[in-house]
Parts: structure tokens; C-alpha cells; sequence
């Protein structure tokens, strides 16, 4: 299994439906934002958020980046322009519900969220039921690269329909949460909240870098929102992290970590056996703080 995905396998538990033979299912036509990954089973419906469009602009748009079309699931506040924007990075399942939930969300304290398909030109992964399939076939083979552009992207589109770029940050999940240190090293960002994102590795052609091997160099300070039991991010290497930062930039200097007692990987994804409210509330409520501390709100 790839080590750089290990974390959102780790999260799962035994028992998912998967069926033989079928590892996949078709997608086509279907909009981001619309169900849940088929790899993420099983759903626990009786704690999944589910946030209304009411008085929201939210759906679909498209922007390009060297000639692909990129496809995004935004959500906004109706009507309004100058919008601080926020970056919603996925877990490996892609923009599904959940992912559309929480920039609607965003979207009611008063955010243009923009969440980017950062796997399209790779597949996509809500047509994935075998998670194995999933990290081996497609999301392994997504350059970090390519992510950076990407999200430039979102925050040229956000610049034109809206939002204001003096006032941009970044939150993402797992795969997200390793971006959101990347970018905010590399990106036009004033924060980001990194939840359980993989903080070291092996570099690769594709993964140059790792976030510890950026943190000296951060544009903006993360605060990084963590697990104490989760098993795919030893607590040693948030503590290599916090070193890596301690000699860093004023922004690196400035970051931050919380780490939750018993809490699992994904602890925040409330759609999943691993959801674990309290850790998820207090993380939400520092995030929304965050963003206001450091000049995005």
C-alpha cells in the first residue's frame, strides 16, 4: 500500500462493502458535491452534517489551468462581492458531500469556499469502491505539482467572481491537510488549518517535498489540528515537525498544533465511524478563529 495514503486507509474500519469484481462504479455526469465516495463506506447517516444552500450561492463552476478544465464545488454567501476566500482541500475521496458540506458552512460565516477536483485529470475518485484501487490507481499518481497550479487557479477564479485575494486561506483533510502545509508555503495565503494532514515522507518525483521539509519556509502560519490515536501519524513526527518550525520564518514560527486525547484519524469527517464530536466542534471553532487571528475573516 502507498505510504503517502496510508493515513485516510487507516481510518476505515473492517467491514466496508466492497463488492467483488466491481471496483468500480460509473460517475459520469455526476456533479461534485452529489453523495458520497463509494470507497468511504460505510456512511453513518445518523451523524453526518447536512448543511442548507439557504440564502448561499453553491454548485458547481469550472475554471481552466494549461488548457484542463478544472471543475470546483463553491459555495458563497448570495449576492455578495470582496469575500474573504477559504481553499477546502479534500480527503483521497474527492469533492463529495461531505467536502461540499463544509464550504457551505464556510459559506455561512460569511466565506466564498472553494473546493477544487484536484484528482481530475488522474480519474475520479468517487468511482472508486476499493480504497486500495483508489491510492494505487489514481491518487499516488497526482503530482504535487500540478496541486500547487491548481489551486492558483481556484484563487484566480475566486478573484474574479467575488472574492477578495488580500484575504485568502486554506483547510483541507488528510491528503488535504498535507496539502494545506504545501500550499502555504507556496500559495498567496494569510493562513491554513491543516486537519491530520502527513506531515513527513519519502520524496519522490512526484511529492518532491514533504511538510517538514518546507516548514521553515512557510508563507503563513498553520495550525495544525491532530489526532492523539491516529495510527498513521505518529506523534513523534509532529514533534519534528514543531522543531522544523521553531527554526523557521516569522509564519513557521507562528504555527501552531493542537492534538486531541483519543482521538482517531478523520476524527472530523462526521459522516464516518471515526467522527468523534467534541474534537470536531473545538477544531471547527479554532479554524474559525484562526482565520480571523491571522487577517482572512
Amino acid at each position: 500500500m502507498h505510504s503517502d495514503l496510508q493515513n485516510d486507509f487507516d481510518a476505515l474500519v473492517p467491514g466496508r462493502s466492497t463488492a467483488a469484481g466491481a471496483s468500480r462504479r460509473t460517475a459520469l455526469g455526476v456533479m461534485l458535491g452529489a453523495g458520497y465516495a463509494a470507497a468511504a463506506a460505510p456512511v453513518m447517516a445518523q451523524t453526518a452534517v447536512s448543511t442548507p444552500a439557504d440564502g448561499l450561492t453553491a454548485g458547481e463552476v469550472h475554471f481552466a489551468v494549461n488548457g484542463f478544465d478544472v471543475r470546483a464545488y463553491r459555495a458563497a454567501p448570495q449576492g455578495k462581492t470582496g469575500l474573504p476566500v477559504v481553499l477546502v482541500i479534500s480527503e483521497i475521496f474527492g469533492v463529495h458531500e461531505y467536502i461540499a458540506d463544509v464550504c457551505r458552512r464556510l459559506a455561512h460565516e460569511g466565506y466564498l469556499a472553494v473546493a477544487p477536483d484536484l484528482f481530475a485529470r488522474q480519474g475520479d475518485p468517487r468511482a472508486y469502491s476499493e480504497v486500495a484501487k483508489l491510492m494505487s490507481e489514481l491518487v499516488s499518481k497526482v503530482p504535487d505539482a500540478q496541486v500547487m497550479a491548481d489551486l492558483d487557479g481556484a484563487v484566480q477564479w475566486a478573484g474574479a467572481h467575488g472574492g477578495d485575494l488580500q484575504r485568502v486561506g486554506i483547510t483541507g483533510f488528510c491528503w488535504g491537510g498535507r496539502i494545506t502545509w504545501l500550499y502555504a508555503a507556496h500559495g498567496p495565503v494569510k493562513a491554513g488549518v491543516a486537519w491530520y494532514g502527513r506531515l513527513v515522507g519519502q520524496a519522490s518525483a512526484l511529492n518532491p517535498k514533504h511538510p517538514v521539509d518546507l516548514a521553515p519556509i512557510l508563507k503563513a502560519p498553520v495550525l495544525g489540528l491532530y489526532g492523539e490515536k491516529d495510527a498513521g501519524i505518529p506523534l513523534d513526527t509532529i514533534d519534528k515537525m514543531k522543531s522544523a518550525l521553531s527554526e523557521g520564518s516569522a509564519a513557521a514560527k507562528a504555527s501552531r498544533f493542537v492534538v486531541y486525547p483519543d482521538a482517531p484519524h478523520a476524527f472530523h469527517a462526521d459522516y464516518r465511524p471515526s467522527f468523534r464530536k467534541e474534537a470536531a466542534q473545538d477544531g471547527w471553532k479554532r479554524t474559525l478563529a484562526w482565520f480571523k487571528q491571522h487577517g482572512v475573516a
